[in-house]
């Protein structure tokens, strides 16, 4: 884990968090007064989130995300995000870590958004078998956790994605 990528990360989930709980509360008591030790007491633990998000405890970091996305991306559904949003610092920690929460299999479009490349690059990787295809159609998020997860993929997805 980089200096860079804990600043990145603690960053957005604090802005995150700003944006999701810590405004609407604050709306909704008609006064910052009350909100602001929860504001301050959440950058603090942002810190820790996005230690333990980056640390070397898989589970640790599963849970992490998992009440994490629950708490900001309140939703009666499965957490499906936009393919966007695996471009954002926590969008590639929880792919890393994680995958899809609760998917087994994503289009070749979100795999690409996943991994950082295009559509076009997953199927080569899926026809060099260093991306495995789901029976279902599409890709497994295990092999898309996996291929992240290796040193070299980490350091090379994402930087030529926009």
């Amino acid at each position: 884990m980089s200096t860079r990528e804990h600043v990145e990360l603690a960053g957005e989930l604090i802005g995150l968090i700003e944006r999701r709980i810590t405004d609407p509360l604050e709306i909704l008591f008609g006064s910052a007064d009350q909100v602001d030790p929860v504001r301050e007491r959440l950058k603090i633990e942002a810190e820790v989130w996005a230690a333990q998000l980056m640390g070397p405890d898989d589970g640790l970091a599963v849970r992490t995300a998992a009440r994490l996305i629950a708490a900001v991306f309140p939703s009666d559904g499965p957490f499906d995000p936009a393919d966007e949003w695996w471009a954002t610092a926590f969008g590639r920690v929880v792919a890393r870590r994680a995958g899809h929460p609760g998917k087994e299999a994503v289009p070749f479009a979100t795999a690409g958004a996943m991994l950082g490349i295009t559509r076009q690059g997953v199927h080569d990787l899926v026809k060099r078998a260093k991306l495995d295809r789901h029976p279902d159609g599409g890709v497994t998020t295990k092999s898309i956790r996996e291929r992240l997860s290796q040193p070299q993929e980490r350091h090379a997805a994402r930087r030529h994605h926009h």
